[in-house]
């Protein structure tokens, strides 16, 4: 049977204020995979199925309308989505794909040049878990971060895989002096990974506020339907944050996803309701709340104190308080 941690914090939260004084902390993701898909014509056994439709070409064979649709998130969705994020001066994460920089190096430059964070997100859009051996896997975290210092000039420090790591990938994160590994799905907060060498501080991620939901059947079909989800999430994590429990909401978007037009409203809509609440939540970078959390709460924490931004039931309790 599996180790497996299916405690957490058991209800008892560390005392965490983020540092403009919130207790919620939100996430801005953008992943950037266009390029770095299984596809025939690249030299792949069978091409991606899953997109703005389920793929109808044989499997084997070159399938042009799959690499098109992965190909309008990079020359199209990404200006329109970096343009939505300078005009309300938010700074998100990058989760860049090895071999989609490698192809692209000028697009991943742009993003990082505006002040996003460059985090890995493989060599190539697939399980880490599907790695025959560690010596293989390691090559290619090499090699994803080799690139992308090559071409965003700044050495990535967070990692995050499609589906699952390996058993393995963690002692390789460590040994590369990772700050943050992300494959996590299990809390509203960080927490520390102490069953390597040394800790790893995991930052969870969510595949419920993300737009790969517009993918899904039992996902979003419009984009008031994320926004909506967005708002609702917001509207609880707000609440509890008020009490004095610390969080984190993580919201995903893709370049082919959201950075089409009708979707691309849910982008722009979810990024405006950030600026209305101000100081309530600190917007930020991963690499900037994995730092803040190590900071408040250390790997060998000394003996806990009461930080200095405290409950405000009324915040949680005031209609205006509460997101329209």
């Amino acid at each position: 049977m599996a180790d497996r941690d299916l405690v957490g914090y058991g209800g008892t939260w560390p005392d965490v204020c983020w540092p403009n004084g919130a207790r919620l902390a939100v996430s801005i993701n953008i992943n950037f995979e266009e390029g770095a898909e299984l596809q025939v014509g690249d030299g792949d056994n069978a091409s991606e199925r899953l997109g703005e439709v389920v793929s109808v070409v044989e499997p084997g064979r070159r399938d042009r309308g799959q690499e098109q649709i992965f190909a309008y998130g990079t020359r199209a969705g990404l200006w329109r989505m970096l343009d939505g994020l300078d005009d309300r001066r938010l700074d998100a994460t990058f989760l860049f794909c090895g071999r989609a920089v490698e192809r692209s190096p000028d697009l991943a430059r742009a993003a990082t040049d505006r002040g996003h964070e460059a985090a890995v997100h493989g060599w190539r859009w697939r399980p880490h878990a599907d790695y025959p051996s560690r010596e293989a896997e390691a090559i290619e975290i090499d090699r994803c971060i080799s690139v992308i210092e090559t071409a965003c000039g700044v050495r990535p420090t967070g990692f995050f895989c499609r589906g699952s790591e390996s058993d393995w990938t963690r002692d390789l994160l460590i040994a590369r002096g990772f700050l943050y590994t992300s494959n996590a799905f299990d809390d509203d907060l960080p927490y520390w990974d102490r069953s390597g060498e040394s800790p790893l501080l995991v930052v969870p991620y969510a595949l419920d506020s993300n737009d790969m939901k517009f993918f899904h059947p039992n996902g979003f079909v419009r984009a008031q339907d994320m926004v909506d989800y967005v708002d609702d999430a917001l509207e609880v994590l707000l609440a509890e944050a008020a009490t004095g429990k610390p969080r984190l909401l993580n919201l995903g978007f893709h370049l082919r996803i959201c950075g089409r037009p009708g979707r691309f409203a849910a982008f722009a809509r979810i990024l405006d309701r950030l600026n209305q609440l101000g100081d309530r939540v600190w917007i930020a970078r991963r690499d900037a709340i994995a730092s803040a959390f190590a900071a408040a709460v250390p790997s060998s924490p000394p003996d806990p104190q009461e930080t200095d931004c405290g409950p405000d039931p009324q915040m949680a309790s005031s209609p205006e308080s509460q997101p329209s």
